[in-house]
């Protein structure tokens, strides 16, 4: 059988691209966000009771990787993107339903006009994106103490992130300056790069688009330097 799924809504996010996303919720703690209730969902008596919660199960579409389709078995960056694994066994994008989930804290919920807008926090999740299902995250079962975490069962390691010169000085003069400092030091720290690039030479200037940015770095393990940072598409 099959069935057919309507977004509840969709995300709205600092990240404009895939690339330099999280892997997973919570690495990149400065990063808000928000969800846009959309259709029948954006209705007041959805969110009663809501913020009682701390946390929330956000679902959502892969909806970037949908044309691409799926393959039983994929390379966790984990593993350095060499040793394949069934997908099953990970949290690839490239999935059978191209379903993904995020833990993410409440803020608060709002609303502007005609719209409900849930605000969240240490997002990984890409401007857009659909929202298909919003649950409460429950602690007592949502978190298990002595669960293992297989080739994933520690954080990342971080590289350390610095500043040149004109990108500090580019983010003075915006009022929100400090927090997309803080998003994009938060973001890169966590190496965006493919995995087989890590732990070798890499002269390659990279660019990745954050907020209303355009964001170019370079690396030379264990240091990210951000070179230029300019409205996006100058």
């Amino acid at each position: 059988m099959k069935y057919s799924l309507t977004p509840v809504g969709h995300i709205e996010s600092p990240y404009k691209e895939k690339f330099a996303v999280p892997r997973q919720p919570g690495l990149a703690p400065s990063a808000l966000a928000s969800v846009v209730l959309e259709g029948e969902a954006c209705n007041e008596d959805t969110v009663r009771g809501i913020e009682q919660f701390s946390h929330l199960w956000i679902l959502f579409l892969f909806d970037q990787n949908l044309e691409q389709g799926w393959t039983p078995t994929v390379r966790p960056p984990r593993l350095g993107g060499n040793e394949r694994i069934g997908v099953f066994a990970s949290r690839a994008t490239f999935r059978p339903n191209s379903i993904g989930m995020s833990v993410v804290p409440l803020k608060g919920v709002r609303k502007e006009g005609a719209k409900i807008i849930i605000d969240i926090g240490s997002c990984d999740l890409v401007d857009g994106t659909p929202v298909i299902d919003i649950k409460p995250y429950i602690p007592y079962s949502d978190s298990i103490e002595d669960a293992s975490g297989g080739y994933a069962s520690e954080a990342p390691q971080t590289l350390d992130v610095q500043f040149d010169t004109q990108p500090l000085a580019f983010l003075a003069k915006d009022k929100e300056g400090k927090n997309k400092q803080q998003v994009i030091s938060e973001v890169l720290a966590q190496d965006p790069r493919p995995a087989y690039k890590k732990g070798k030479a890499d002269t390659k200037e990279y660019a990745v688009h954050l907020f209303d940015l355009n964001v170019k770095f370079t690396v030379a393990e264990p240091v990210i330097t951000v070179t230029t940072i300019e409205a996006f598409g100058e």
